[in-house]
């Protein structure tokens, strides 16, 4: 029998920040049970309307380079794809094959080779790729790096300053959405840690989030929350480059596809539920969401609150003073937390789980021996 009948996900808020695989990510976290919050950050440019890209080959076919750096397979097919568009897709593989062509990973490499070049493989990291650079000494050189969405961070910098001279040609460029509302209400869910993680499928989505976040004040707030409430999920570590520079710890899927990073929220947030025996019954209590012996019970939010804190210490009775502070807008009114736990008790369909103990308070009915899970 499913472990998760409702699916693994169930129970479970995720933020989506893609543009680009939107409709499919989402399409697979709620066939998980997960409830999505959607607030596309970047804006993809066709490279084939891109003029900027247009303009850097052009500036590249006048202009031979010594040496050519393709960081993404995607963007490698992709920019070669746009040239035959233009109508130089033959002068641009000419003048690709007169330089020396190294491939950041096995995937780029067979995106090279595919084009008809002889290009050489890279070690994974922009670090290890940029010391193959220099290693190999690039003063003088004129050195082109194929990027998506931006640069890897520090590489063309680097290069520079080894004497270098360095030509950006970036596909798929990313501008700011035209509509900021969906992307503020994805802001504000992970501000107010309502979210219980936050996914990200390419590296301009961290960067534009970050910049959103600054233009309203509050990326100190952004970077904090990541830090301690919201995990970020990255779709393989080049998405995860800026958020790493910013000190945010990532959980990273091995590759840029939205079904591994999917795979990988499915393992890990069930991973973090608090699972106890209570009153014979197994309750789970995640994100937004309780499972009653496998079963999923909506909980209003303020019965959520309660439950979570009663959940934190297992079998201790919380007095009405400390589950009126988790009430978010109670005041003072210690009848809030008797109406909240009503409804509580009947959202979960089992009101034996909790147990008013006379003149002191609630506590979970824990099961004897019974030890916390997740």
């Amino acid at each position: 029998m499913d472990e998760h009948p409702h699916g693994p996900l169930t129970g479970f808020t995720v933020g989506v920040t893609s543009a680009r695989r939107a409709d499919g990510l989402d399409a697979l976290l709620r066939g998980r049970g997960a409830a999505v919050v959607h607030g596309p950050a970047p804006r993809g440019v066709a490279p084939a309307d891109d003029t900027g890209l247009r303009s850097a080959t052009e500036e590249l076919l006048a202009r031979a380079p010594d040496v050519v750096v393709a960081t993404t397979a995607t963007g490698f097919r992709d920019w070669i794809e746009a040239a035959h568009g233009w109508g130089y897709g033959g002068e641009l593989l000419r003048v690709l094959r007169g330089a020396e062509l190294l491939a950041r990973d096995p995937g780029v490499l067979d995106a090279v080779r595919a084009a008809g070049f002889t290009g050489s493989g890279a070690p994974g990291s922009p670090a290890e790729l940029l010391a193959r650079l220099l290693g190999r000494g690039v003063a003088g050189r004129r050195v082109l790096v194929q990027s998506h969405g931006e640069p890897p961070p520090g590489l063309v910098a680097a290069l520079t300053a080894a004497g270098a001279e360095v030509h950006d040609v970036t596909v798929h460029r990313w501008t700011p959405p035209e509509d900021t509302g969906p992307l503020d209400r994805l802001l504000d869910a992970v501000l107010a840690g309502t979210l219980d993680a936050v996914t990200f499928t390419s590296a301009p989505a961290a960067v534009s989030l970050l910049a959103r976040a600054g233009a309203r004040g509050a990326r100190d707030a952004l970077v904090a929350a990541l830090r301690r409430d919201v995990p970020a999920f990255c779709a393989g570590p080049v998405t995860a480059l800026p958020l790493r520079a910013e000190g945010i710890g990532t959980h990273q899927a091995e590759d840029s596809r939205p079904g591994p990073l999917v795979e990988l929220l499915c393992r890990e947030l069930p991973a973090r539920a608090r699972v106890l025996p209570v009153a014979g019954h197994r309750l789970e209590v995640r994100g937004r969401a309780v499972l009653v012996d496998g079963a999923p019970r909506p909980v209003p939010p303020a019965g959520m609150s309660l439950l979570r804190l009663l959940a934190r210490s297992p079998g201790r009775v919380v007095s009405r003073a400390e589950l009126l502070r988790a009430l978010p807008g109670a005041g003072r009114d210690e009848h809030a937390v008797e109406t909240a736990m009503a409804r509580l008790r009947a959202a979960l369909g089992t009101p034996e789980l909790i147990r008013t103990v006379v003149k002191r308070g609630y506590r979970l009915a824990v099961d004897p021996a019974a030890h916390t899970g997740g």
